[in-house]
């Protein structure tokens, strides 16, 4: 279960938007297994100026059309699976119009116990949830 924060800057349509969140989802369905309704996304518009977004000295520019995605999920992938996903959403966003240097990714690994999916309890400690598998 990935929870997605996406941040993008404003100028977007509604449609856009959502085409953006739903291009990530499919790519994680289609890399993860994870199930259809593991969709957990949280997607932000800032004004412009608020994100910076800089190169890291890899010798390209981005575009204000950046998309930020930080992708919070359960450790234990393998960095090929990770590398993998990571191409994966470039590509899809690519065919909604993103270009490859305007998607930066973060992935941070937890564990299960770290969830609560609502009611102040951890859902995969209490057994309400099985562990997803990897």
């Amino acid at each position: 279960m990935p929870l997605i924060r996406i941040d993008v800057n404003q100028g977007r349509s509604p449609e856009e938007l959502a085409a953006l969140s739903r291009t990530i989802h499919d790519a994680i369905l289609a890399e993860y297994g994870i199930p259809e309704r593991d969709y957990f996304h949280i997607l932000t518009e800032h004004p412009q100026g608020q994100i910076v977004a800089q190169d890291a000295g890899l010798g390209f520019e981005r575009s204000s059309a950046v998309v930020m995605i930080q992708i919070f999920t359960q450790g234990g992938r393998s960095q090929e699976a990770k590398s993998s996903l990571f191409e994966a959403i470039a590509g899809r966003l690519a065919d909604v119009g993103i270009a490859g240097e305007d998607v930066f990714v973060g992935y941070v690994e937890n564990s299960p116990g770290d969830w609560s999916f609502g009611f102040g309890r951890s859902q995969y400690v209490t057994g309400e949830l099985a562990v997803p598998r990897k």
